[in-house]
């Protein structure tokens, strides 16, 4: 009975209050999820730089040794913005995959939430409003995301059990439901070199989605491939660099509704979620259509 929330906006005058108003559409669904949650923000700005966020349980040593050291291993110019326990390190692109494989050496209880040029995603064990104000999310903006209040069903309750959950650059996703071929399919990605880290079967629709888009599909094409391929119960929403996208599977049951004014496009599991934002009273209200692809992009 988890709790979803997204927004994209097509005004840009609202962008500077996406983190304010998505906070709010989350934390009103707080009762579909007492055990953790998340939200990804999807920064407006270019980007020159790779956005790099982590997790530590350990924030006033981990990264601080990420500060001290992490430029120097790497021969490259670094930041790090400190939020609670988690950490945006922005740098060149041409430098991640050598800032991973050194962050694994240097600091190995650190634990990698999202990479992208827009995407950053906190997550944590609490509440929807502990959360969100621990990462300071109301004062965020952003031109979209998409956010998560959980009810563990298919593993612990940890950070990483949390959604969203991101296995591609840019790319998340939160899900209510339950996978039923979650671990064949975990099994078979695994065999093709695809990174799982969690027993969570959101994190292998995740995956599968990455994987379908790595080998060529857009997300319209992978979320299509999805109804086939995954079996059980799943209302998803997905964020890339440029919007986000929602699929059911093809019998419905997870409750979803949506909204769409010239300002935005809102997505939650339950209408009250949506009261409100702007001018919600002038909005097309509609149910997504079981088994069909909805998506929105800049």
């Amino acid at each position: 009975m988890c709790g979803i929330v997204g927004l994209f906006l097509k005004d840009q005058s609202l962008m500077p209050s996406l983190g304010e108003m998505l906070t709010n559409m989350l934390i009103t669904m707080t009762e579909r999820g007492p055990d953790s949650a998340g939200i990804a923000i999807y920064d407006s700005a270019s980007n020159a730089d790779l956005k790099l966020t982590v997790q530590s349980d350990n924030p006033e040593v981990e990264f601080g040794l990420i500060k001290d050291s992490l430029s120097a291993i790497i021969e490259s110019s670094v930041s790090v913005e400190i939020k609670d326990t988690h950490a945006v390190i922005k740098l060149s692109g041409e430098k991640m995959i050598l800032a991973r494989q050194a962050l694994a050496k240097l600091c190995p209880g650190v634990r990698v939430m999202s990479v992208g040029e827009k995407v950053e995603i906190f997550k944590e064990v609490g509440l929807p409003r502990e959360v969100a104000d621990r990462f300071l999310i109301s004062k965020m903006s952003g031109s979209h995301g998409i956010g998560h209040t959980r009810m563990a069903t298919e593993s612990a309750v940890t950070t990483m059990g949390a959604h969203p959950f991101s296995t591609g650059q840019d790319q998340c996703l939160v899900h209510n439901g339950s996978l039923s071929n979650h671990n064949s399919l975990r099994r078979k990605l695994k065999r093709q070199g695809v990174l799982i880290e969690t027993e969570n079967d959101t994190e292998v629709g995740a995956a599968y989605l990455s994987y379908k888009m790595q080998q060529g599909s857009t997300l319209e094409e992978a979320l299509e491939s999805c109804l086939k391929d995954l079996d059980g119960f799943f209302t998803f929403v997905v964020g890339t660099k440029d919007g986000f996208g929602v699929v059911r599977d093809p019998i419905a049951c997870k409750p979803a509704i949506m909204a769409e004014t010239d300002q935005y496009v809102a997505f939650g599991s339950e209408y009250r979620a949506l009261v409100d934002l702007p001018k919600i009273e002038n909005a097309k209200v509609w149910e997504p259509e079981p088994a069909t692809v909805y998506f929105w992009s800049h």
